[in-house]
């Protein structure tokens, strides 16, 4: 029996282990060989662990995931042949699969090698590469491991880098590694071998071209992968089902003559399809169909039917929506359009290659149109407001227990025997207190640098750190722990101070900052990481200078005058008080960073509804507590109910209820009644469980899947390019409107501007919105290199993409930012960041409205 457990158990931990094991036995490295000037092998190597295998390019699409190689980026470069593939290669039946496969085994590196040709320049090529690996009894999921070579140039360090692996050095014998960069727009980009799973070898693509007088011709290429084949219009309904265009409105456009078809055209039989004549178009150039058209008063919609087949096997006929519109130039399908993931509409895309920077609103956002109402860019909050901040919660900070306590303690100390030194003495105390907080501002300034700060209030793992780190201030502001430095700190600390004089008295500021870290630590965190987060950049340092200001002043003043000492109220448990209502504010201020992951990331479950809930509940629950219902470790057994403690439970009541009526229907907005004091820290009432959306206008909602209502019930989109395009369909200018889910004054703007009747109006009826959110973490189709001068920086979400757009033409990466714009993209005034009041904003947009009727 005990033998038996103790198998038993020794199996229970193999299978635990094996479960909590990360397994990665398969190392990829990277480099290159020299054959000439121009010419370059590009060399990848597997080094696989004992028992593990790894699968060839070539092995066949019903087994495992072939090994295969996607250049994203070849910069001019061109690959020369096939790869080729060295290592101990074993083919044959796999009872894995149940299918015979092709594998190379561990004893020797598996190596492909792929030539590529060059223009003799500095090059890059990077792309990723797929695989697969399997032991004899169990295979782990295919892996992407990126890659990039540097080749060419007399001059250039020759290197080639993974981000998967630290290892450069090769087991085989590599020469020195060399470059590639940019696609090469003229030559087709290589194919890759698919992925087992759904196939998709054909991709259809849309295009209309102005021939002017009415006239058009709508075009239809379809980029088809090697060895795949598309029918022609006209090949016999005998074989294969032919491509055919079905109109399915044409909303008065008229067709002219027959559609004429470009590509690799082969006619002849078809063993597929008993050797009858068929007519197709090979995978190496793409296939193209354009019809001439004369334009109605609407879009020309439809679909598009196929067929596809390999050598050996064929696809099932397939459907593609198509629609050209006459009056924006565009032309898409519109089921994948409504993913606004997989097109960047309208943008100057080559390849991956993403160039934004549009000449016109560059120019005229340096020189814009209008000249009224200058309009003031600012930092939506100014280093004043900071300071100002931090100076309140320093003089918050006084009244905590671990500070209110040393004020006569430490003034008696500098003022025995010498009054006039104890002044001095304390004004320099003072000093060093601000001097301590404030290098600690610069601190976490120099670490973090101006594009950290700025990332943090979009990144959802920092925001979802920061709730946890407020959560922590809270619990231990409610007295379960104390959050404290080490003691030998403070010892060191109090014994210089102990040694007097200009050095003594700046180690007895330090001795103070440390010991009342317990107090003063989570208020320190609170205000960097808001200000921080925020994205500016000297704000840490400006907020510490405001709270170590507040906390000095005490020091200086009562070292002046000792007998104010006498008007100090006794310390007592009102000062734990304190400390618990704090905590319930962090907790409160906790659940706005929580917001903001969850709407950059679109989990959607922190809705307006949740949110406003627990601030009610935090609201109920400090009232309880100042009331005397709830006690927490460093109460006293029974709360004494002071005339203040009234005061303030009072106080915390109608807080509560007024939070609570923020679940009013708002019948004009077609929303709920936010409160004022959630305003850029609860999400938009918008943003909700319970409310059904708000109608949008179907027909425009079919065309710009971006179309939307925004705040208030405001029409708006959330494309640039669709918005243009509408703006020139209606002819009005566009409200352009850099905005973010984590900005805090976004929301002010529109909670307290955007629902004025006038500003509503205006939005609605003047002018096509355009709201931008450049943290939207929703993934493009691909990833892109955005053109930045002579820099390119990779795009890899919506957000990006819009933050790429702000920076390039607006050279500002800061939100919110409104800019009226014609439909001719020409900028009306200059931006504005954030401002209180409605009257200047409305000033602000009547002023765009003048400026863009003069330019007609």
């Amino acid at each position: 029996m005990r033998s038996f457990l103790f198998t038993f158990i020794l199996q229970i931990l193999f299978v635990f282990s094996s479960f909590s094991q990360v397994l990665d036995p398969v190392d990829w490295s990277f480099g290159t060989e020299k054959v000439s000037d121009t010419e370059y092998v590009l060399v990848f190597t597997a080094n696989m662990e004992k028992t593990w295998t790894v699968y060839s390019q070539f092995t066949g699409d019903d087994g495992p995931v072939p090994t295969y190689i996607e250049y994203e980026e070849m910069g001019g470069a061109t690959l020369e042949g096939e790869s080729k593939e060295t290592g101990h290669k074993k083919e044959g039946f796999d009872k894995l699969f149940d299918t015979n496969v092709i594998k190379f085994l561990d004893d020797k590196p598996y190596v492909i090698r792929q030539n590529v040709k060059t223009d003799g320049g500095p090059t890059s090529i990077s792309g990723y590469l797929t695989f697969m690996t399997c032991d004899a009894a169990r295979c782990l999921p295919p892996k992407d491991v990126d890659f990039s070579f540097q080749l060419g140039g007399a001059s250039a360090n020759n290197e080639a880098k993974t981000s998967e692996s630290a290892k450069a050095a090769q087991s085989s014998n590599i020469s020195s590694i060399s470059g590639v960069s940019g696609v090469d727009q003229d030559s087709k980009p290589a194919k890759a071998k698919k992925k087992k799973g759904i196939l998709n070898p054909v991709s259809w693509d849309f295009k209309m071209d102005d021939l002017g007088d009415g006239m058009y011709n709508l075009i239809y290429t379809a980029a088809i992968d090697d060895e795949w084949t598309v029918y022609s219009q006209f090949t016999s309904d005998d074989g294969p089902v032919p491509t055919t265009i079905e109109y399915e409105e044409l909303s008065g456009a008229s067709l002219e003559g027959t559609s004429i078809e470009k590509g690799h055209k082969k006619e002849g039989p078809d063993a597929l399809f008993d050797n009858v004549n068929v007519i197709k178009f090979l995978g190496d150039e793409d296939f193209s169909i354009t019809q001439k058209v004369k334009a109605g008063d609407g879009p020309i919609k439809g679909y598009l039917t196929y067929m596809t087949c390999d050598k050996e096997r064929c696809l099932p006929p397939k459907d593609v929506d198509f629609m050209f519109d006459p009056k924006t130039g565009e032309a898409y399908d519109p089921t994948n359009r409504k993913n606004k993931n997989t097109a960047v509409a309208g943008a100057n895309i080559k390849g991956n290659i993403l160039d934004q920077n549009i000449s016109i609103i560059q120019e005229t956002h340096e020189k814009p149109l209008g000249s009224c109402g200058e309009a003031q860019v600012k930092k939506s909050e100014g280093l004043w407001g900071i300071f100002i901040g931090g100076f309140l919660g320093g003089l918050l900070a006084i009244l905590l227990p671990c500070i209110f306590p040393m004020i006569p303690i430490t003034v008696s100390f500098f003022t025995k025997g010498n009054n006039k030194k104890g002044w001095v003495n304390g004004l320099i105390y003072g000093l060093s207190i601000i001097v301590i907080f404030v290098g600690l501002g610069l601190a976490v300034t120099t670490l973090l640098g101006p594009e950290a700060l700025n990332k943090l209030s979009v990144s959802s793992i920092a925001n979802v750190l920061f709730f946890v780190i407020f959560v922590a201030f809270a619990i231990s502001f409610f007295g379960y722990f104390e959050i404290a430095l080490p003691s030998s700190w403070s010892t060191k600390t109090d014994a210089m101070a102990d040694k007097g004089g200009l050095l003594g008295t700046f180690f007895m500021a330090a001795t103070l900052a440390i010991v009342s870290f317990s107090c003063t630590g989570p208020l320190i965190g609170t205000a960097i990481v808001q200000v921080a987060s925020s994205g500016s950049y000297l704000g840490p340092a400006a907020v510490m200078l405001g709270f170590s200001t507040a906390l000095a002043i005490p020091f200086g003043l009562f070292a002046a005058f000792p007998s104010w000492l006498n008007s100090l109220p006794r310390s007592g448990s009102w000062m734990t008080s304190v400390k618990v209502v704090l905590g319930f504010l962090e907790l409160a201020l906790a659940l706005k960073f929580l917001s903001v992951a969850d709407m950059t990331s679109h989990w959607g479950w922190l809705r307006y509804e949740l949110f406003l809930g627990l601030w009610v509940l935090i609201g109920i629950a400090m009232s309880l507590y100042l009331l005397g219902f709830i006690r927490f470790p460093h109460d006293p057994p029974k709360a004494k109910m002071t005339p203040v403690r009234w005061i303030f439970a009072l106080l915390s009541i109608a807080v509560t209820i007024y939070l609570a009526l923020g679940f009013r229907y708002n019948e004009e907005v077609k929303s709920y009644h936010t409160p004022a004091i959630t305003s850029g820290l609860a999400p938009p009432a918008t943003y909700n469980f319970f409310l059904a959306g708000p109608d949008v206008n179907k027909d425009i909602k079919a065309r710009y899947p971006s179309f939307t209502k925004c705040a208030n019930n405001i029409d708006c989109f959330k494309d640039y390019y669709e918005g243009l395009a509408y703006a020139k369909e209606v002819n009005k200018p566009m409200f352009v409107d850099f905005t973010g889910y984590g900005c805090v004054n976004c929301r002010k703007t529109e909670e307290h501007i955007w629902v004025d009747p006038a500003v509503r109006k205006s939005l609605n009826d003047d002018y096509v919105l355009v709201s931008l959110y450049v943290d939207d973490k929703e993934k493009l189709d691909k990833t892109y290199l955005a053109i930045r001068g002579e820099d390119k920086e990779k795009v890899r979400t919506i957000g990006s993409k819009w933050a790429d757009f702000q920076i390039v033409n607006f050279k500002s990466n800061s939100q919110p930012l409104y800019i009226p714009m014609s439909n001719n993209q020409e900028v009306l005034l200059p931006p504005r960041a954030y401002e209180e009041g409605i009257e200047g904003y409305l000033e602000f947009m009547n002023c765009g409205l003048a400026a863009n009727k003069q330019l007609k």
